[in-house]
């Protein structure tokens, strides 16, 4: 089965700024492109660092001196020590240890990802640290714009054809909206089990509707067994 990854989806017009950048530099590139925080990189395009509208506005909002809690930015692990009044440069405000995802990660996996850490958006990174590109919510949600005959004729051919061999009179597939509804009898319980489980990790699959029955139990447990109609 053909799985999205990361490089399929991610953005590559990569909006960053440099470690010496100036404050109004920083905040003119986010200005000026819309984006809500930047990569920092360095010449080579290795990630530093992340500044975000939050670095930006509590150095400014700061008075000299203060301390206090900060709030942690979304698209970061943990933070350093903290940006502090006066801070100049990128460098002085950015955020690092950024959670960052590579480009042959799975778009599902990295979706899990961004939900489990809150994140909208992670920078996309090569084996060298290198930054390739960003993903963001709209990259990952834009997978399940794929098209429902698409899914369907994909179950069916690679699920219950290549994976299962099963009769292809017995089994079909419904797709809705990416919701699947699984339907027929596969020869054994585990058969069904594996049906289940490869689709539920096809790209665009939002939902399964499991109506697939089986005609041996070759797992010793008793489950109900309906017959195909």
């Amino acid at each position: 089965m053909h799985h999205v990854l990361v490089s399929d989806v991610m953005t590559t017009d990569v909006v960053s700024v440099g470690p010496d950048d100036s404050f109004a530099q920083v905040v003119r590139v986010m200005n000026g492109t819309g984006v809500r925080a930047v990569p920092v990189l360095s010449e080579h395009g290795a990630l530093l660092g992340v500044v975000s509208e939050a670095d930006l506005m509590a150095t400014a909002a700061r008075p000299a001196g203060e301390e206090r809690p900060w709030w942690r930015p979304r698209h970061v692990h943990r933070r350093h020590s903290g940006a502090k009044a006066g801070a100049a440069t990128a460098e002085q405000l950015m955020s690092t240890h950024v959670e960052t995802v590579h480009p042959w990660t799975r778009v599902a996996a990295a979706a899990r990802r961004m939900r489990a850490g809150e994140l909208r958006w992670m920078p996309v990174t090569d084996a060298e640290g290198t930054v390739v590109g960003v993903l963001s919510r709209s990259d990952v949600l834009g997978v399940f714009l794929r098209d429902d005959e698409e899914i369907r004729a994909e179950i069916e051919r690679d699920v219950f054809g290549r994976a299962l061999s099963a009769d292809p009179e017995r089994v079909r597939a419904e797709v809705d909206d990416g919701v699947v509804t699984l339907l027929g009898e596969l020869p054994t319980r585990s058969d069904v089990e594996i049906a289940r489980h490869l689709v539920s990790g096809m790209d665009g699959v939002v939902a399964i509707v499991d109506r697939l029955h089986y005609q041996v139990d070759d797992r010793g447990t008793d489950l109900p067994v309906v017959p195909f109609a």
